[in-house]
């Protein structure tokens, strides 16, 4: 990622200079927006330089504005105004004002009101990013594009867009918390994602008719909003009793965040967007039978929702679904499901039941992490892909542990069948406070005891697992107090104490033990072995027979245990049709 830093103005209250950071690239997740806050970068030496600069400009200029010029036209770059109303001046030194710079006015806390001459054509980026004391701009009828951020986390509550603006960007009035109302002129072609995010006061939007698109989030969290309405003459969007869709209804894109109730999605909708309801007080809701897809975080942190009726059509929910809501209590799959995203009913804390259907192929990582009241996931047996044993998730096969519901706590033991721990597999099982790993686990999963808090013990009853080559093995586990006990004989030990920072001690049994997974276990040239685990310098008596049915048990050696482990070998056990061991203290 390649980062420029220029200098382009002062900070109005520290005179410390304002940083424009411009990103090759910018990634937003779906649920976060980061960008980075550059202050106090450039040397104490540099405002002396600046300060010289600015005395061959005209004095009104010096002591406002800093710009830059461009192919005849102004871009202003800084303010060091004293703040309150301010009227950017349409011409400096004869040459017109056509831009307002990314990252102009930022920070500039001071600042109430500002009047936009008709000279400038676009806001940029940032321009008036968290003037927290700005309540009132008008945007004039030359302004064409407003940039990303532009007026995010100010104190706005009257806007006027004025009728030439095509383009309002990402996030471009995030966080405007005083903001109650908003008309979307005609010239309106794009609405940036999280155009009007967090404006909570926001009551009712209103959009024109050349809007074609709308970014995901546009009026996400938005408490205060009851009613969307588009124009008719729109050709992309529509709304029915104040929620929006596409125009053919098939698309539910934005139910207001301050409707809530019970909701029935009509029965031309086929998919349910991105945060579609997201943060809404949305209480019950019915998907009818024709929804087939609902979007990443469609339904997150609606903590009212308490049901949920997935029609049986859906084949798809996305990341996040149902993330966080918190009294949602059961969720029944139908057979038409066949994909649940990553962390798709993530917090999910007073879930108690799932049932998965005949056709699920796939389940994220995360899906039912932090529900810590489930107790039970159920699969169908006719599942071709997942199976369930005593509430646990598992591959059809049982080879893999896919998700230990966060609900069941206190100790597991995992069967040996299992050779690996899918990735967040026991992730935020908070009251669990002990683990058994058997003989057959050779791979644990990528965070897969992440946030299990309570965890003190994992017992290892084979050698120390592999993780994913591009995961850290530290990631493995994410407790403070756990440590890990393993059997005399068995290895890879202090690498795994190493990387992961959990000690790892030896794990005494009150009998001896025969390590079926070791290494030299079994048919051995001209002869069998197996490692024998117990306790230090203490000696065991291996016993054959050849029928079990009528067992006639004779001593076939005896191994001293030196470091609590010896590897016992029978040459004899090709002169019998069959040979079983045990053993027993001498």
């Amino acid at each position: 990622m390649n980062i420029q830093i220029q200098i382009t103005g002062w900070a109005e209250a520290t005179d410390e200079p304002l940083v424009s950071t411009s990103f090759g690239s910018r990634e937003r997740s779906p649920h976060q927006f980061l960008f980075n806050r550059l202050a106090k970068a450039i040397p104490r030496a540099v405002p002396a330089f600046f300060a010289l600069l600015l005395l061959a400009l005209p004095a009104v200029a010096q002591a406002q504005f800093g710009y830059t010029t461009n192919n005849g036209a102004i871009t202003i770059t800084g303010y060091t105004g004293p703040g309150g109303a301010v009227t950017i001046p349409s011409a400096i030194n004869g040459l017109p004002v056509t831009r307002i710079g990314d990252k102009a006015f930022y920070y500039c806390s001071s600042l109430t009101s500002v009047a936009i001459p008709n000279s400038v054509t676009s806001i940029g980026d940032f321009a008036f990013w968290e003037c927290r004391g700005l309540t009132s701009v008008t945007i004039p009828n030359s302004v064409i594009s407003i940039g990303d951020f532009a007026f995010a986390d100010s104190s706005l509550f009257n806007v006027t867009i004025g009728n030439s603006v095509t383009s309002i960007g990402d996030e471009a009035f995030e966080d405007c918390h005083s903001l109650t109302s908003v008309t979307i002129g005609n010239s309106v072609t794009n609405i940036g994602g999280s155009a009007f995010y967090l404006c909570s006061r926001l009551t009712n939007a209103i959009i024109g008719n050349s809007v074609t698109s709308i970014g995901d989030g546009a009026f996400g969290i938005c408490s205060n909003l009851t009613v969307i309405t588009v124009d008719t003459n729109n050709p992309a969007y529509s709304s029915v009793n104040g929620v929006l869709f596409d125009k053919s209804q098939t698309t539910l894109v934005q139910y207001p965040g301050g409707l809530g109730g019970s909701y029935a999605i009509p029965d031309s909708v086929t998919s349910i967007g991105y945060g579609a309801f997201a943060w809404t007080g949305l209480t019950s809701v019915t998907i009818g039978n024709s929804v087939t897809s609902i979007g990443d975080s469609a339904f997150s942190n609606c903590s009212n929702l308490t049901n949920a009726i997935i029609g049986n059509s859906v084949t798809s929910i996305g990341d996040g679904a149902f993330g966080i809501c918190s009294n949602l209590t059961g969720v029944t799959f139908p057979d038409s499901v066949t994909i649940i995203g990553y962390d798709a009913f993530f917090g999910c804390s007073s879930l108690t039941n799932v049932t998965i259907g005949d056709s699920l192929a796939s389940i994220g990582n995360g899906a039912f992490a932090g529900c810590f009241k489930l107790t039970e996931i159920t699969v169908d047996t006719n599942n071709p892909v997942y199976s369930s044993v005593n509430g646990v998730l598992f591959d059809k096969s049982q080879t893999t542990l896919v998700a230990y519901p966060g609900g069941l706590g206190g100790s597991y033991t995992i069967p040996d069948s299992v050779t690996s721990i899918g990735d967040t597999a026991f992730w935020e099982c908070s009251s669990l406070t002990n683990v058994t790993i058997g003989n057959g686990v050779t791979h644990i999963g990528d965070a897969a005891f992440e946030d299990c808090e309570s965890l003190i013990s994992v017992y290892f009853k084979g050698n120390a697992p592999t993780a994913d080559e591009a995961i850290s093995y530290g990631s493995l586990f994410d407790s403070d107090d756990a440590t890990a006990y393993y059997l005399p004989g068995t290895t890879g030990w202090d690498y795994f104490s190493a990387n992961t920072g959990i000690p790892a001690v030896l794990w005494f049994l009150p009998n001896p033990l025969i390590l079926n997974s070791s290494p030299g276990f079994g048919v051995q040239t001209n002869r069998f072995g197996f490692i024998i685990s117990w306790a230090t310098n203490t000696p065991v008596v291996v016993e054959a027979c050849a029928n079990l049915f009528h067992p006639a048990w004779i001593p076939v050696g005896t191994n001293t245990l030196t470091g609590g482990s010896s590897y016992f070998s029978d040459p004899q056990w090709t002169n019998h049709p069959a040979r079983f061991y045990r053993l027993r203290a001498p």
